[in-house]
């Protein structure tokens, strides 16, 4: 087991990964935008599907949405804590019995045939985490795909606004006064962040050039010191995806960035419109046709989503 997966294991098995991860909706408005895309893909293009296998699918938000819909999924994640909340979740829903649960590690699909699976996803980027076997998991996702696939992965040109803004985060917090973690230090930490910042030009190439915002061999190191760093992650650019995947086959490939437009967009808007039912449907409906736009795929908040057609 190489250390990308060693890490992502270590990071993903931490007991409250599971309910953490159930709430981003509740928490993060970036988290709404993104899911909220990916759901309206899935839900209009799930004609002819039977079978789907979604790969690092977390706490079960599309796996449990297809199962809705009478499909059968297989949902796979290297995380237990995450299993066992998607467990609970599918069983609250009453689709328990239409999902397969297995856990296991991306980088290792193995176990399934070729075309196993009437539709392939895999979301969030789970397969930016298998670095750097990234493009050897895309290829065993399409091999086990019949009809289509549908994947989102860590977005480099969206990415890189990262580097010059350690307070990003904080545009998308929904729920200032959330007990997660992690807003709480985004909130408390927002002061010290901007009068510790330093644009760093080096820096910026190096991701654009690599594709990696970690230092690989310090993740390694803080990982053998038994510490938990965050899971080595690749970040692709659109037609360098686009140009994998028609690699292996897919036809028919089209690519957007959610968050796009979301990002233009300062928190106390962003907030008002959540809280609007009527103006938060618009926003996200809206948000859907700006964000598939091929001239700003690339710019999606975290992820560039693509899907296409196996056969």
């Amino acid at each position: 087991m190489d250390y990308s997966t060693k890490i992502s294991e270590r990071m993903w098995n931490q007991p409250d990964k599971g309910e953490l991860e159930a709430e981003r909706e509740q928490t993060f408005i970036d988290d709404i935008v993104q899911k909220a895309h990916i759901q309206k893909e899935l839900l209009s293009n799930h004609d002819g599907i039977k079978t789907v296998f979604d790969g690092g699918a977390g706490s079960g938000r599309f796996s449990i949405l297809l199962a809705k819909q009478g499909l059968n999924v297989t949902h796979f994640d290297i995380s237990q804590p995450m299993i066992d909340k998607a467990r609970q979740l599918a069983k609250k829903e009453g689709v328990q019995d239409r999902i397969t649960f297995v856990k296991g590690a991306l980088e290792d699909l193995s176990a399934f045939n070729d075309r196993s699976f009437d539709l392939v996803m895999s979301f969030d980027s789970p397969i930016s985490y298998t670095y750097p076997k990234q493009e050897e998991t895309i290829k065993e996702l399409v091999r086990i795909a019949d009809k289509r696939i549908m994947i989102s992965v860590s977005s480099r040109l969206g990415a890189l606004p990262y580097l010059s803004n350690p307070i990003q985060k904080n545009q998308f917090i929904l729920d200032k006064d959330s007990k997660d973690e992690w807003v709480k230090w985004c909130l408390n930490s927002r002061d010290q962040m901007v009068e510790s910042f330093s644009f760093n030009k080096e820096s910026l190439f190096k991701t654009y050039e690599n594709g990696l915002m970690c230092d690989v061999e310090e993740a390694k190191k803080a990982y053998d010191r038994g510490e938990v760093p965050w899971s080595i992650s690749y970040h692709f650019m659109p037609d360098e995806l686009k140009e994998i995947l028609a690699r292996y086959g897919v036809k028919n490939i089209s690519l957007a960035g959610p968050g796009a437009f979301a990002r233009t967009i300062p928190n106390e808007i962003l907030i008002k419109i959540m809280n609007d039912p009527k103006q938060k449907e618009e926003f996200l409906e809206f948000s859907h046709m700006y964000d598939s736009n091929p001239y700003v795929c690339g710019m999606g908040k975290d992820n560039l989503f693509a899907k296409g057609e196996i056969k």
